[in-house]
């Protein structure tokens, strides 16, 4: 492939585009602005920015990945998962929430020139699933708030918890019928788009009817919201003020500039570049990280279901290129969005250029819509974004893993209750116990021992510098120190790679073997390996090409 068609995929579909593909990119990118408009409303609540901030961190996505991107079907944008974390960082002040985007597009895109996408590898699925139940339940919860029309709540998740049952008689009748109301048509819609229904009826009136069901179900976030507001709208007339209502919201398109690399307190004080940056914390390694593990996820999960591949690394240039730039129309932090995602690939999207679409239509609703967006109840988009996280909490993962490996409900326990301190220290801790759980399997690896008047050895695993200790006191227990001493025969055909540490202990055991007058035989040596022992000449090496021509060594000696 030319290097620029790899740094820029558009050039390799763009010459093969059909009249075709733009009739379907035209109605799944529709389809997704309907959809995207709502959520990001939505999902600048959890942020907690004003609304306004979703949109503006919804549209630059489309525009950049046509560029950059190498899957089809995802769309990027603001994630209810990447809200939370934006504000369990900015705490919702929205020029410190514009200056995390740069910084982490500059870290993503970095991470992409450099080849380190290999660091998401670190973080194993039990750590993501505990993470993502977490933030499902923090997320769903803190909306209960505005489903009950109460104000005043912490956000702290156990005092928020305390204070939402503790205000429940504070809680305003028209929030509570509205949200429940809006939950009840969300959740019937839900089940009508997975459950079609039977596809035997061949007529055009059927298949019309089905396609106009699973298009209402599709867009039921943006029909909820119309009539929720409408509904508002209707009351506020008449001078019943029974909701609490979005406000006050910013009209216009963002301006395009700089994010800001100073703020100024309310009392005055000017904080520095460096003294935001001390604020932000771990959270600077945690967002722009978990932005890239959750989009190229998703990317690899439909490029699989529609046969294609992606390219990983050019999938970070792009989720990198769209925080830098969107920055500079005050967005906070984006990722891929898996629901967005499928409606995009349900839609039958052809290629990329769908998103330009959706980010059009965003465009839009901030020119011109922005006065209506004053009487969407909080009560409605509060419905969205509990029904758009309630799939997220995934009861069924915990009993996989207890059947099959009990051991990644540690890291998964650890994550999921860490979480519901601090997003970030959730991640931090889950990542540590994995790590020690990887270190802990290195430094003790399993070793199958049998007796053939002397000891065989066999190693499960490869031999490093942390497991070579261990392999040591066992040799010297088991061999060594026993009466009389006896010889063994170390299987190492599992065995890859081998360390300068190694090779000094097992000089030393070599030693200790003769001092004895029993032997120490390697069999089953890999060449690279054999190669390193070789050159180290080492004392009384010898080795075989299997287990059964040691014994038969052993034998012959004796």
């Amino acid at each position: 492939m030319h290097p620029l068609r790899s740094w820029l995929p558009i050039l390799s579909w763009l010459p093969k585009y059909r009249v075709r593909y733009l009739q379907m990119d035209l109605l799944a990118g529709l389809t997704v602005g309907l959809t995207t408009v709502p959520q990001a409303l939505a999902y600048a609540e959890v942020a907690g920015l004003p609304v306004q901030y979703g949109l503006y961190s919804a549209f630059m996505g489309g525009f950049i990945y046509t560029l950059l991107g190498t899957s089809k079907d995802v769309t990027l944008g603001p994630t209810a998962i990447m809200s939370l974390l934006c504000f369990s960082v900015v705490g919702g002040q929205p020029h410190r929430a514009v200056l995390l985007s740069l910084l982490c597009g500059v870290i993503q895109a970095a991470m992409a020139l450099l080849r380190l996408g290999f660091l998401l590898d670190f973080i194993s699925y039990p750590v993501i699933k505990g993470f993502t139940c977490a933030a499902a339940v923090t997320i769903g919860f803190g909306q209960v708030k505005n489903i009950l029309g109460i104000r005043d709540v912490p956000h702290q998740f156990f005092l928020e918890v305390y204070d939402t049952f503790h205000k429940i008689p504070e809680a305003r009748v028209g929030d509570v019928i509205l949200g429940l109301v809006c939950l009840a048509l969300l959740i019937t819609l839900m089940f009508i788009k997975s459950h079609p229904g039977s596809d035997h009826g061949s007529s055009l009136y059927s298949r019309f009817a089905r396609k106009l069901v699973w298009a209402v179900a599709t867009m039921r976030n943006a029909l909820v919201v119309v009539a929720a507001t409408l509904v508002a709208f209707s009351w506020d007339a008449f001078g019943h003020h029974v909701f609490t209502i979005t406000g006050h919201t910013t009209q216009g398109l963002p301006p395009f500039s700089p994010p800001p690399t100073s703020d100024t307190t309310s009392n005055g004080t000017v904080v520095s570049f460096r003294e935001i940056i001390e604020d932000f914390g771990g959270g600077l390694a945690v967002i722009p990280l978990m932005g890239l593990l959750e989009s190229i996820a998703i990317a690899k999960a439909f490029a699989s279901q529609n046969n294609y591949r992606i390219d990983a690394n050019q999938e970070l240039l792009a989720i990198g290129m769209t925080n830098i730039m969107g920055s500079f129309v005050s967005a906070y932090p984006i990722t891929g969005s898996f629901g967005r995602t499928a409606v995009n690939s349900q839609t039958g999207v052809c290629t990329p250029a769908g998103g330009i679409v959706t980010s059009v239509i965003v465009l839009l609703s901030l020119a011109f819509l922005m006065p209506a967006f004053y009487y969407i109840p909080k009560a409605s988009l509060a419905a969205i974004i509990i029904c758009a996280v309630a799939p997220m909490v995934d009861y069924r993962v915990v009993i996989k893993m207890w059947k099959m490996h009990r051991l990644d409900l540690l890291p998964f326990g650890v994550t999921f209750l860490l979480s519901f301190w601090e997003m970030q220290y959730g991640i931090i801790g889950g990542v540590a116990v994995s790590g020690a759980l990887l270190l802990y399997a290195m430094a003790r690896p399993k070793m199958k021992v049998s007796d053939h008047d002397v000891l065989v050895i066999e190693l499960s695993s490869g031999l490093s510098f942390p497991a070579v200790e261990h392999l040591s006191h066992f040799i010297h227990t088991q061999a060594l120190q026993t009466c009389p001493p006896r010889s063994v025969v170390l299987d190492c055909h599992h065995v890859s790679i081998i360390d300068f540490t190694v090779i000094s202990e097992l000089t030393d055991l070599l030693r200790q073997f003769k001092l004895r007058k029993v032997k120490l035989v390697f069999s089953g040596l890999q060449p690279a390996v054999l190669k390193v022992l070789l050159a180290a000449d080492l004392q009384g090496f010898r080795y075989t090409d299997s287990v059964e021509e040691a014994l038969q060594i052993d034998s012959a000696s004796d």
